[in-house]
């Protein structure tokens, strides 16, 4: 994927956006990311290609950087999402385990970090906000689910096993009750699956900023366990067919509903 971001622009009141699944280092910052940086292990690996026409007229937004060179899903101010937990900053010094990720006396000072920031993060949220814009004067309301996968065992960022199903709406705040409720219901139902709503991951800086309901903008975020869908959450985290597909069904009702749902708020509203 070449670019700072890819658009393909839908008819759908629903926005999916893919800040972390590209893969895209740029050589300069290649060179200096070490033998853990390298492997890339932070990746939201194969989840454009896990929700691909499960929702055939939404848009998706996806960056076409890597989240080493900057994290599509921080604050651009550097303000931590989860204050008094561990996490990973604007630009990560660590990978998800707690260990380093750029060679010695290579990582990035607060300049650099700002010069990342205005060359990736701001163009994409720029792209992303277009088309979020562009939605709601279609249909008076716009939906954007913010789409996420992470390994199911991480220690460093919380204890035990990750439920499959991760919902965030920043405790309510970021969605209507009804968007809410039919995510929620469509992972209840979702058969041998687990799921939690704003558990630890309640939402990121997207979700959290473009979430305004009151101006008919919902946001959540889904933060799926990878070990439902990839051969293995090691390299070279391969893509699990079967298991994919089995995860696909249940994602392509919520995301219907989802669709319904928005629609039916604004016929209510107007």
């Amino acid at each position: 994927m070449d670019g700072v971001f890819a658009v393909s622009r839908g008819s759908s009141p629903v926005i999916l956006s893919f800040p972390h699944t590209s893969v895209e280092v740029p050589p300069e910052i290649w060179e200096r990311l070490n033998d853990n940086g390298r492997l890339l292990a932070d990746t939201d690996w194969h989840l454009h290609r896990l929700y691909e026409g499960l929702l055939p007229d939404a848009t998706t937004v996806r960056a076409g950087f890597h989240r080493y060179v900057v994290d599509a899903n921080r604050d651009p101010a550097g303000v931590s999402l989860y204050p008094g937990q561990n996490t990973t900053t604007l630009v990560p010094m660590t990978d998800f385990d707690g260990n380093a990720i750029w060679k010695d006396c290579q990582a990035p000072d607060e300049a650099e970090i700002m010069a990342r920031r205005d060359a990736f993060h701001r163009p994409y949220h720029e792209a992303l906000a277009a088309e979020i814009e562009r939605v709601r004067a279609i249909h008076g309301i716009a939906v954007l689910y913010d789409c996420h996968s992470i390994r199911s065992l991480i220690p460093f960022l919380f204890e035990g096993r990750l439920p499959d199903f991760n919902i965030g709406t920043d405790g309510g705040v970021t969605c209507d009750p009804a968007l809410e409720a039919v995510v929620v219901s469509a992972a209840e139902q979702a058969e041998g699956y687990t799921h939690v709503l704003n558990g630890r991951f309640r939402g990121g800086w997207t979700t959290r900023h473009y979430g305004h309901p009151q101006e008919n903008v919902h946001a959540i975020q889904m933060e799926l366990a990878q070990v439902n869908y990839l051969a293995s959450e090691t390299v070279p985290f391969d893509y699990d067919p079967a298991g994919a597909e089995r995860l696909r069904a249940p994602l392509k009702t919520l995301l219907e509903r989802v669709e319904r749902t928005a629609l039916e708020l604004k016929r209510q509203e107007d």
